[in-house]
């Protein structure tokens, strides 16, 4: 593991810019210059995003920058000492020694236990004394190899109570069993440090026993249940949710984000040691419900932020279902024509493979083409029906974690029932979620804490959420969808509010490239495709102008970067506009999200202004789409198959054309630009 940092990577008393961004954009760019990395740009973007969420300057001059990025190749540190510092946000003022931390997006245990290494060592005085002692890159490598490189009986964070227990003092005449939680955003250091800085505490802390569980990205190793159930009271100090936080139901509980498990774990001690003595104190829930960061007031959501999080959570588990039903259902009617509708069901029934169907044949491959047809429409089919219920438990799940499931499922399921569509499956999953959740407050005795999560909150929760839905909710709703649904699919019918709609679903499909709104857009497409016959093809129609708006922006910004002007664009900008050709024609819209974060006031304008076009043109053509997804590669799915592409390429062309004009009013040509910025930025170190 000694190459994941070299001389190379290490900048000492050189100066990286007057602000973090800048530090942090020069490391990001060191780190590709020894191909570590395919792309500056995504690097610091995921670094800055990191960032933006909370700051990752630690007491004692520290700023810790880190990411899991797709565009890392390998596990990478990079280090620099700053001369001046820069503010990373330390409670007590600038940072000299900074740590880019780049590790892979699917990087192996063994590379995380390094970075989590070093970022435990970070929390040592002679670690950063010697950093801030080195003569030459070579000898910052050697610490930091020294310190990374792993001792044969390093005894763990979370040593055995008994253990501790030998260290306190003969004096303590009562010991408060502590039990800790520490998590963070990637898993990498700010979750080691925090543990780290507990221990420490503990240990120093008179009639105090305290183990520590850090939850990092290269796993967990739990705690052992009896700890727990001896435990007095609960920290968790985390950003995000607690893995399998049922475990300690009913504790007496403080939250706290990661950083202030650093910055202040004595003062955490004290305020668990004080919960474990207040009978009215936060407990954990036996739903579990209340463990999630997202609950800690430390994070301090709006409550729009978590409604979206919870929709785009059923959303996210609820596309497998609708892309690989679509696509089977399209498949269904390439193999047994259009009219595999009608018979499908008793074809599979009556039928097998030794006994073709011999009557009502639709299929231009005959007897086998009907059948085969007639299983891969059934199947899909099967699958578009479920994708309401998962929507349902998914979002009830965000909100109450496992037991929320079963309630989401059931409410989704009914929400079908009653006919109440997509909209009655996001409100059933949160009616479910929300009881859920409630239900897990409920202090119960211990003989009954097992069943709450399995038996008691699924049993319940599906009685009241899917009874609220049959008796007050699901009939408003249903007519709701139904008005919905009729006036859509007149507008989708009548050719000027074919238009209309198809303008509108392109704006929302490049709005925010795969966030809410775009999301929004396709969930509403996807879930129609369920209802359309040959009869109703609105659907239909609706589809191909979500998916053919969808694959305007990457598309549009892979023609401006590589082929109209590459001038205008920067070298990392040109790679990413290389690989948007082939996200683009898979239809997928998050290809321009790159060149959205660096100019989102040309880039998102120029997007909405291309994808309306298509949306109007592909309603105006009257294409159909089958296949929910797949953009190029389902064309056996379009009708007409000429119209699809048309509709694209004009709106590919408006918008590459327009984000280059918008670019040439007040920008700057970039070809020499990264030339400049590194020799400025990222000089090299002597």
């Amino acid at each position: 593991m000694s190459d994941i940092i070299t001389p190379e990577l290490v900048s000492l008393d050189a100066p990286l810019g007057a602000d973090k961004q800048s530090v942090i954009r020069a490391l990001a760019e060191r780190v590709v210059a020894q191909g570590r990395a395919t792309s500056a740009q995504e690097l610091f973007d995921d670094a800055w995003a990191r960032e933006q969420k909370d700051e990752t300057g630690l007491p004692g001059g520290i700023g810790i920058p880190h990411a899991r990025s797709a565009s890392v190749t390998e596990p990478t540190l990079a280090f620099a000492r700053l001369t001046p510092g820069v503010d990373f946000g330390a409670p007590d003022g600038p940072a000299d020694i900074v740590f880019l931390i780049a590790a892979p997006a699917g990087a192996d245990e063994a590379h995380l236990a390094v970075l989590s290494q070093l970022a435990r060592s970070l929390m040592k005085p002679e670690f950063t004394g010697g950093l801030r002692a080195a003569a030459t890159p070579s000898d910052a490598v050697r610490i930091i190899t020294d310190a990374i490189t792993p001792a044969p009986e390093a005894p763990a964070a979370a040593a055995p109570a008994a253990t501790r227990a030998e260290a306190r003092t003969a004096t303590a005449t009562k010991t408060t069993k502590i039990v800790a939680v520490t998590a963070c955003a990637t898993g990498i250091a700010h979750t080691f440090m925090a543990a780290d800085a507990l221990t420490a505490a503990g240990l120093e802390t008179d009639g105090v026993e305290l183990v520590v569980e850090p939850q990092g990205s290269s796993g967990y190793k739990a705690l052992p249940q009896s700890v727990i159930d001896d435990a007095d009271a609960v920290i968790f100090a985390v950003d995000v949710d607690v893995r399998e936080p049922q475990r300690f139901a009913g504790k007496p509980v403080v939250r706290a984000g990661v950083k202030r498990g650093i910055e202040q774990p004595k003062q955490l001690i004290a305020e668990a040691v004080a919960a474990s003595e207040n009978p009215n104190a936060a407990r954990v829930q036996g739903g579990a419900a209340a463990a999630s960061a997202s609950d800690a007031p430390v994070v301090q959501q709006s409550v729009g932020r978590r409604i979206q999080r919870w929709l785009l959570t059923g959303v996210s588990y609820m596309i497998p279902f609708v892309a690989g039903g679509g696509l089977l259902i399209a498949l269904g009617f390439l193999l047994g024509g259009y009219q595999v509708t009608k018979d499908a069901a008793n074809v599979i029934i009556q039928n097998s493979l030794w006994d073709l169907p011999t009557e009502n044949i639709t299929s231009s491959l005959g007897p086998l083409g009907q059948y085969l047809g007639s299983v891969a429409f059934m199947i899909g089919a099967t699958s578009m029906g479920f994708i309401v219920a998962v929507l349902a438990g998914f979002i009830a799940y965000a909100i109450a974690d496992r037991p929320g499931i079963a309630p989401g499922f059931v409410a989704g399921a009914v929400a079908v029932l009653m006919n109440a569509g997509f909209i009655g499956g996001i409100i059933g999953g949160l009616l479910a979620g929300f009881i859920a959740w409630w239900l897990g407050r409920f202090d119960a005795p211990r003989w009954l804490r097992g069943l709450m999560p399995v038996v008691i909150v699924p049993f319940l929760g599906s009685i009241f959420a899917s009874g609220l839905m049959i008796l007050f909710l699901g009939r408003p709703i249903a007519a709701l969808m139904a008005a919905l649904t009729e006036g859509l699919t007149s507008l989708a019918a009548s050719g000027a509010g074919a238009v209309l709609l198809g303008v509108i679903l392109g704006l929302m499909m490049c709005f925010d490239l795969g966030g809410p709104v775009n999301k929004v857009a396709y969930v509403f497409a996807t879930t129609g495709l369920a209802a359309a016959t040959q009869t109703n093809t609105a659907p239909y129609l609706i589809m191909a102008a979500v998916m053919a708006a969808g694959m305007v922006p990457p598309l549009a910004m892979a023609l401006a970067s590589t082929v109209l002007a590459r001038g205008r664009f920067t070298p990392v900008e040109r790679e990413n506009g290389a690989a948007a050709w082939l996200l683009g024609a898979s239809f997928i819209s998050e290809g321009a999200i790159p060149f959205a974060a660096a100019d989102p006031l040309r880039v998102i304008p120029a997007s909405m202004v291309g994808g309306a076009i298509t949306g109007g043109l592909s309603m105006l053509i009257g294409v159909q789409s089958y296949a929910p997804h797949g953009g190029i590669f389902v064309l056996f799915a379009i009708n007409p198959v000429w119209g699809f592409p048309l509709a694209i390429i004009v709106g590919t062309v408006v918008s590459a054309v327009l984000v280059v004009a918008l670019k040439r009013i007040g920008g700057t040509r970039k070809e020499e630009a990264p030339v400049a910025e590194s020799a400025t930025a990222v000089p090299v170190a002597a």
